[in-house]
């Protein structure tokens, strides 16, 4: 090959590189315009908050987060991320209500409670809020107040929670955990905490 060759090659190479480089610094500028965008227009049009993270149940949320020692922006994180503020909603796991509670769950915070169960119950708003709020308390308490271990618990279960805190590749301290063993948890506990960030603002006002 000559060196006329190389040396057309190698500017092709450079030209090619550089367009790979434009474009990212472009796609990164527009990303960055978008978010500022959204800031703004949520800034002016506050009512576009609301309905993108709803304050329904407000009173009920108040009354048992302060209940169970829980920052009610936590417990509407959670029902966000749950349900979207549905009380008729049934997971293919047959979780129901606000907070997604199964009903042998439920069975069990009513026992804990001293109180009669009954499935019917869980889609009632006041109640199901109730129960949620307990076994998040119930959480926190058990994981010393650690959002990502109890929200986590919340949803894979205690017993999972338990094993990958046990797992060094999992937990470097054994009481809070640097990543899942899951993807669908690990999104599922950044959406809440994402939340969460957004109702404690909220709430605060």
């Amino acid at each position: 090959m000559t060196a006329r060759k190389m040396e057309r090659r190698r500017r092709r190479r450079v030209r090619a590189v550089r367009k790979w480089l434009l474009a990212g610094t472009v796609a990164v500028l527009m990303l960055g315009f978008l978010a500022l965008g959204a800031r703004i227009l949520l800034d002016r049009h506050p009512e576009l908050t609301v309905q993108t993270y709803p304050m329904e149940y407000e009173d009920l949320i108040r009354e048992y987060a302060q209940a169970n020692g829980l920052e009610p922006a936590y417990v509407a994180a959670v029902i966000l991320a749950e349900s979207s503020y549905r009380p008729d909603v049934v997971s293919s796991a047959d979780a129901r209500g606000l907070m997604q509670i199964v009903p042998s769950t439920g069975e069990w915070i009513a026992g804990r409670l001293g109180e009669t169960f009954s499935e019917e119950n869980l889609f009632d708003p006041a109640t199901n809020i109730r129960y949620g709020c307990w076994y998040l308390g119930f959480l926190m308490q058990r994981y010393d107040g650690d959002m990502r271990c109890a929200s986590a618990a919340y949803h894979q279960g205690q017993g999972t929670v338990d094993a990958w805190l046990q797992n060094p590749e999992l937990s470097s301290d054994g009481r809070t955990l640097d990543r899942f063993d899951s993807s669908v948890t690990e999104n599922y506990v950044n959406r809440i905490l994402k939340y969460y960030e957004e109702y404690a603002k909220i709430y605060a006002a």
